[in-house]
């Protein structure tokens, strides 16, 4: 089965310091940057060798153990649920970054290598000083309400099978060739994901397997690459897309490395979405239908609507929790869950 054939918008020629972060923002697409960060020193070292690329990394390397993951070799790279979806396919552990590069270099060309990653770690504690070198111009990410998280993802041919993140992204393919396929939020229903927990990496994950799609078992799949579309990245790009769309990221090469930057418009206060929807899940979802059709009335009025409608009518003073939220209103909230859910 062929994947999606609409490729992501390029935009090219653009120097760092003169990204209008904002106005692509508002976008609210993906978008490649192409060769935005061709000219940072890790880029070089790896295009000069997988060797090379290591050794630079470990000169900024402070000595914590980080968490790498190891897969058979039977995974092909894809990182996922077991057969039986109750547990993973691959295992966790407390390593030396040196002895985890150590072990990827010494499988490089071996068909029958396990898969190493890792994933999600944060640039400034583990490799203090690379950002120094290697870092994105953001200053005019105004939208950013707290500072970016940086995180750095390090592997052999790895597959990060398709799920979201509750941030937008700005991913920077540094060492190898990455390709994201990505889907629009709607889309859910038709990449079929799995369960709630475990999962590979904190998110749901989608259980198609996208290099042999099961069209019996997962017919709407068809529907989700139609709505699809693909981002090919080579060393020096980088790809910009919104939180919730989902993304299936395949790194090709026997070293990969990629710096990403995780951002939100809104502020470190407010609480997540994703405990609502548990929340939702205690509370609402198995009410009888009429109830339920109420209640969605309910949020659209005070949750999705318009956000000054609510309170639009009432007096200044007697607005209370309608008013627009803050710090001080976000602990009150929060005491107040609290306390309900400790009755």
């Amino acid at each position: 089965m062929t994947g999606p054939t609409r490729a992501t918008k390029v935009i090219e020629g653009l120097a760092p310091g003169e990204v209008p972060w904002d106005a692509l923002a508002d976008e609210a697409r993906p978008i490649i940057l192409k060769g935005l960060a061709r000219d940072w020193p890790l880029v070089g070292h790896g295009l000069a060798s997988a060797d090379e690329a290591m050794h630079y990394l470990l000169t900024f390397y402070a000595g914590h153990p980080v968490v790498g993951y190891t897969g058979p070799p039977e995974i092909n790279g894809r990182f996922h649920y077991d057969a039986a979806a109750t547990g993973l396919n691959f295992t966790g552990a407390r390593v030396r970054l040196d002895e985890f590069l150590a072990q990827i270099a010494a499988s490089a060309g071996d068909p029958e290598a396990p898969s190493f990653y890792v994933g999600s770690t944060d640039v400034d504690g583990y490799l203090p000083g690379l950002r120094a070198e290697n870092d994105l111009a953001l200053a005019g990410l105004a939208k950013a309400a707290e500072p970016p998280m940086v995180s750095i993802w390090i592997g052999n041919h790895t597959i990060a099978s398709a799920h979201y993140d509750m941030s937008n992204n700005i991913a920077c393919s540094l060492v190898g060739r990455r390709r994201f396929t990505l889907f629009p939020p709607e889309q859910i229903d038709n990449l079929y994901p799995g369960p709630l927990e475990p999962t590979p990496g904190g998110q749901v994950v989608s259980m198609v397997d996208f290099a042999h799609p099961d069209l019996d078992r997962y017919p709407r799949f068809a529907q989700a690459l139609a709505a699809g579309e693909v981002a090919d990245l080579e060393p020096g790009d980088v790809l910009m897309y919104p939180a919730l769309w989902w993304h299936h990221v395949e790194a090709f090469e026997p070293f990969n490395v990629m710096i990403n930057y995780w951002w939100n418009a809104a502020p470190a206060f407010m609480d997540t979405p994703a405990n609502t929807l548990l929340h939702a899940m205690l509370s609402l979802r198995d009410r009888p239908e009429p109830e339920k059709r109420a209640w969605r009335a309910m949020f659209d009025y005070y949750i999705f609507g318009d956000a000054e409608r609510p309170a639009a009518h009432l007096p200044e003073a007697a607005r209370g929790n309608l008013a627009p939220l803050d710090m001080m209103k976000a602990r009150r909230l929060r005491a107040l869950l609290l306390n309900k859910f400790n009755r």
